[in-house]
């Protein structure tokens, strides 16, 4: 086989690892409202068994996220899919809420893993569809996740175990392809020491990262507080109780981010980030004005507009960052921009879970939305003040 064709094979297969990942992530987001009808948990418990998995994947992004700089990439991929494969099973054996949490914990840990050492693998391999790889599988693999789930929960039998089967037989068959891939990383000592709980931001990112994170937070936020309490919402407002509610949500918002991020491809970073500071607290007006009138339309709407914006916030982010990093460099620098979004994916959403109890789910739903809209108008605040620094430095 020539070396593009064998390039080409290896990008696709990465490619399709990622998004598999993402996709068994969202999985379950259609299946709460059954787990919950059957093990009889309430919002609060629903996000915590969202919640583990943030903070699982945390934990191997802070302690494993870097491990592949030093091991190469083939051996620390194989085991995070065979962790995926573990996780799978607990999913179609779960019985109780220990059973889900269980589940949640490992496949976050294994998604972690993989996620650090997928998006440094595909910078080695192309370092011009790399990061646009890196954006787009990741959203897609959500979108995937859950419409796929909801699909098959609506129309297809054993709504609770199919779909776990069948991605346990895809990561399987990415077990055995693994070792097919060429190695892009010549092993070095330095390994154990690898695992201390440590953010590897090169010196030259660190500017850029703080930069970049209000705008992230928000936009990770609202991609958590859609994968876990959004179809609940949406029961709420509307009264809905179709099973494909949940995975037709997260599908609006990531597949529009997806498109998003595939048009705004070949433009500037600083473009994409302002597109986002726009786009997403205009979305998040109309999902609560759809909310608060209980117009299903109307809060799609909404979500295709912020999906704009979470996409263009994704982008902008990543794109700024990724040519700040070294070759050794880029697994870390991935896997302390993943700690930071996963933080702000969890985190808010965990919260409003909470606060769900306390003040009821819609009244929670107005709070979350306003901060999200603060975080990102601040974002555009801060890109047109550097703008117009620039523009003064230019004109001296």
């Amino acid at each position: 086989m020539s070396s593009s064709h064998s390039n080409r094979a290896s990008l696709w297969f990465l490619a399709i690892t990622l998004l598999s990942f993402l996709a068994a992530s969202t999985a379950p987001t259609p299946l709460y409202h059954l787990y919950q009808e059957q093990m009889q948990f309430s919002a609060a418990t629903l996000t915590l068994i969202f919640g583990v998995y943030a903070l699982s994947l945390l934990a191997a992004l802070l302690t494993v996220g870097s491990l592949s700089d030093y091991l190469g990439r083939k051996p620390v991929i194989f085991t995070a899919v065979l962790l995926n494969i573990l996780a799978m099973l607990l999913f179609i054996y779960a019985d109780s809420v220990a059973w889900l949490i269980s589940a949640r914990v490992l496949q976050g840990f294994a998604t972690g893993m993989a996620t650090a050492v997928l998006s440094a693998t595909l910078l080695d391999s192309d370092r011009q569809q790399g990061p646009l790889i890196n954006s787009v599988a990741p959203l897609l693999g959500m979108a995937l996740g859950g419409m796929g789930c909801g699909l098959l929960a609506e129309f297809a039998p054993a709504p609770l175990h199919l779909t776990y089967w069948l991605l346990l037989a895809l990561f399987a068959m990415q077990a055995v392809f693994v070792w097919r891939l060429p190695e892009s990383v010549t092993r070095q000592s330095g390994a154990w020491a690898s695992l201390r709980p440590t953010l590897h931001v090169p010196v030259q990112a660190r500017a850029t990262l703080w930069r970049v994170l209000p705008l992230n937070t928000a936009t990770w936020a609202l991609g958590g507080f859609y994968a876990s309490l959004a179809p609940s919402l949406v029961r709420t407002a509307t009264g809905s109780t179709s099973n494909l509610i949940g995975g037709a949500t997260v599908a609006a918002l990531t597949v529009t981010g997806a498109l998003m991020i595939y048009t705004l491809r070949n433009q500037a970073a600083t473009r994409s980030l302002q597109l986002g500071a726009s786009s997403l607290p205009a979305g998040v007006a109309l999902i609560l004005l759809g909310v608060h009138s209980a117009s299903l339309p109307l809060f799609f709407l909404g979500t295709l507009v912020a999906g704009c914006g979470f996409g263009a916030g994704f982008l902008g982010a990543v794109r700024s960052l990724v040519p700040l990093a070294l070759p050794h460099e880029r697994a870390g620098l991935m896997s302390a921009y993943y700690v930071l979004s996963y933080l702000a994916f969890c985190l808010p959403a965990l919260l409003a879970g909470n606060l769900a109890r306390t003040f009821g789910l819609v009244a929670t739903t107005d709070g979350y939305g306003a901060v999200l809209m603060l975080l990102a108008l601040s974002a555009m605040a801060s890109l047109l003040r550097s703008r117009s620094a620039r523009v003064c430095e230019a004109n001296r």
